[in-house]
């Protein structure tokens, strides 16, 4: 016992003596003279102290907040009919899922991207509205399965945070040149009209590995490649093995295009059945594993509803807070209600590519822009301008001008294209990029220690 500790515990005898002595009746004397035995008070319970799994740059990780993330982890993967892997392992992926999630959120947070109370409730009023039920509807039911209304809205500010960073800083920095788009059109690729439904496994490997590092990276992949060979679950190997955000969803990808994958990937599924699995296929990212889950036949093309959209963007960063933000977009909603042109304020102020058209975005496919901007542009009237729009980007004024059902065989397939390179170039940078930000922080993991 060090002298500190030695003298706290002096300090803290001494102290329960002297209050002991304080509070405590004096003991009755007998007929002998001596004092009467007092009995002994009854010992409180031992309770245990919640302790610190991982340590986060100056941010902590506890006990109970690895406990509560892992109950949730099992439950989804209970809904998805995915077998979890073993408690231990289990905790290891949920614990270093967290760790990325601090980093980035600390991040976010140093960065002047935050999410006030009004945004949050607007979402989860969205999400009750997407399932057909009320706010307090999907919060009863939420408590049936054990979240509480103030655990679901932590969950959802930190998604919505994760994902307004993510769009600054990687989504809003790659581009997409028509180039690419001709190189993909004049590919072999393109005589490929098939869509995969993919998983995967990634076992993610630093940027500046090692050599020893790299082949213990390498050995985990193979380990992984093994176990599915044996017939273990692939969803199951995933979230054992698996590096990649969606681990513990069973590596599920979705359905994914063939001109949006790489050639050489493509033509390997090709060779694939459904339930079949590649081999370790090293990348820039680390080592993946794939199964090709569905595949099917891409359709012809269907005629498209189309809009004409105009619009306003005015960005959050690093100099403009939300509220700063919302502000603005309400002055400009306000001068264009007194009669400015839409078009001259979107000229003036909008901080999109669009501004020197007027905001005019030209015609719109349905799908082709996210969530929250298409709810409520569908839902406008032509030529009224909508109320201020959160989306990642920032915040909107919306206008539609005109409607049309189009059939754009041609154009349809550039922007699909278009859309398809843009998604693998953003899940690649956004990998490299939380990737760096993870390696450069201060991270120390004591999950496995005694004490």
């Amino acid at each position: 016992m060090t002298s500190k500790q030695t003298l706290l515990a002096v300090f803290v005898a001494g102290a329960f003596m002297s209050a002991h002595a304080a509070t405590s009746p004096t003991p009755p004397l007998t007929a002998g003279g001596s004092f009467a035995a007092t009995p002994a008070p009854a010992l409180a319970p031992i309770k245990e102290v919640d302790r610190i799994i991982a340590v986060v740059n100056k941010q902590v990780i506890t006990q109970f907040d690895l406990d509560q993330r892992v109950k949730q982890a099992l439950d989804n993967l209970k809904r998805q009919h995915v077998t979890p892997p073993e408690a231990e392992v289990l905790k290891h992926q949920v614990l270093e899922q967290m760790i990325t999630e601090d980093v980035q959120l600390q991040y976010a947070t140093n960065n002047g991207i935050t999410v006030d109370d009004a945004d949050l409730d607007r979402t989860i009023a969205q999400i009750a509205k997407q399932n057909k039920v009320t706010v307090d509807g999907m919060y009863a039911q939420l408590a049936k399965d054990g979240v509480t209304q103030a655990q679901f809205r932590a969950d959802m500010r930190r998604d919505i945070t994760l994902d307004r960073l993510k769009q600054r800083e990687v989504e809003s920095r790659v581009t997409v040149t028509d180039t690419e788009v001709e190189q993909v059109l004049k590919s072999a690729n393109t005589s490929n009209r098939s869509d995969y439904h993919l998983a995967t496994i990634l076992v993610s490997v630093p940027e500046r590995a090692s050599a020893k590092d790299i082949e213990a990276k390498s050995k985990r992949a193979e380990a992984a490649l093994a176990d599915v060979k044996a017939g273990k679950e692939f969803a199951q190997v995933a979230a054992s093995y698996s590096d990649a955000p969606n681990a513990l969803k069973g590596g599920d990808l979705g359905w994914r295009p063939a001109t949006s994958l790489p050639p050489e990937l493509a033509s390997l599924l090709e060779t694939l059945q459904p339930g079949d699995s590649s081999g370790v296929i090293r990348s820039p990212q680390g080592f993946y594993i794939f199964k090709l889950i569905e595949k099917r036949a891409q359709g012809a093309a269907q005629m498209v509803e189309q809009l004409h959209t105009e619009h306003i963007l005015i960005r959050t960063n690093e100099a403009v807070s939300e509220s700063d933000a919302r502000a603005k977009i309400d002055q400009i909603r306000d001068r264009i209600a007194r009669g400015a042109s839409f078009e001259e304020m979107a000229r003036l102020y909008s901080e999109d590519g669009s501004n020197t058209r007027g905001g005019d975005l030209g015609w719109v496919n349905l799908g082709d822009t996210v969530p929250e901007f298409e709810r409520a542009m569908v839902s406008l009237p032509l030529n009224q301008v909508s109320n201020p729009v959160r989306s990642p980007f920032g915040w909107h004024l919306i206008k539609v001008v005109g409607k049309r059902t189009q059939d754009v065989a041609d154009q349809r397939e550039r922007l699909a294209i278009k859309q398809q390179i843009r998604s693998r170039k953003v899940e690649q940078a956004y990998l490299d990029w939380v990737r760096q930000l993870r390696d450069s922080a201060y991270v120390q993991e004591r999950l496995d220690d005694n004490q």
